[in-house]
């Protein structure tokens, strides 16, 4: 039995042009590509303010989540790449306001550099939801 695939596009015309979709739902489970700070035309935001992109990242994963009926409590891995660990760490208290039951598993990776130079960090997830 083949179970039925529903895709999410947060900004249909980048995806396109770089050629990924943003989620995938397949059953109860969802996969979320990785996010960025950008505006709605592909252009870097927040640049060299790595508090403020990791806030629009979070904004951006939150409205897929919301697309799909869920919150941050069902992410299951929460992937972060960053291009700054020690600035990253600074600001990842701002995560206690978004997970308030518990944290997912996942990996904090430090990387040379992102798709754009402008970009500080990249956070993609995986999640769980049955509604």
């Amino acid at each position: 039995m083949s179970v039925a695939r529903e895709y999410f596009h947060l900004r249909p015309e980048v995806e396109k042009a770089y050629g990924y979709t943003h989620a995938l739902r397949i059953g109860n489970d969802i996969k979320i590509s990785g996010a960025v700070s950008m505006d709605d035309q592909g252009n870097p935001t927040a640049v060299d303010d790595i508090e403020q992109q990791m806030k629009n990242v979070y904004a951006d994963l939150q409205k897929i989540l919301e697309h799909f009926g869920c919150t941050f409590d069902d992410v299951t891995v929460e992937n972060v790449f960053t291009t700054n660990m020690e600035k990253f760490l600074e600001a990842s208290a701002y995560r206690n306001e978004l997970y308030t039951n518990h944290f997912p598993t996942g990996s904090w990776l430090e990387v040379k550099g992102l798709a754009l130079p402008e970009f500080m960090v990249e956070i993609e997830l995986e999640v769980h939801c049955a509604r």
